[in-house]
């Protein structure tokens, strides 16, 4: 089975990026999945597209959820991952 892999869209100096990523851990355990970082000030056009609605949780180019974890609904993304079978 592969990794599944989200990718979260913050800033280094974002309290509530911090707070994502330390909310998301668990999940990230659980389902064996691993979360890239990617700083939005390091890219102008990240920067542009995200400025003020950081931190954005991303799935497979879906926006699960922005400012806070919503806990169910990534859950439901990584299950819904998991119970996908391998080709």
């Amino acid at each position: 089975m592969d990794v599944v892999s989200l990718t979260l869209y913050g800033r280094a100096w974002c309290h509530l990026c911090d707070d994502m990523r330390a909310a998301l851990e668990p999940l990230l355990a659980e389902f064996g999945a691993q979360v890239e970082v990617i700083d939005i000030d390091a890219d102008p056009s990240l920067e542009a597209r995200y400025n003020d609605w950081v931190p954005v949780l991303v799935h497979e180019g879906v926006e699960l959820c922005r400012y806070h974890l919503d806990e169910p609904r990534v859950r439901a993304a990584l299950a819904g991952h998991r119970a996908t079978p391998a080709c």
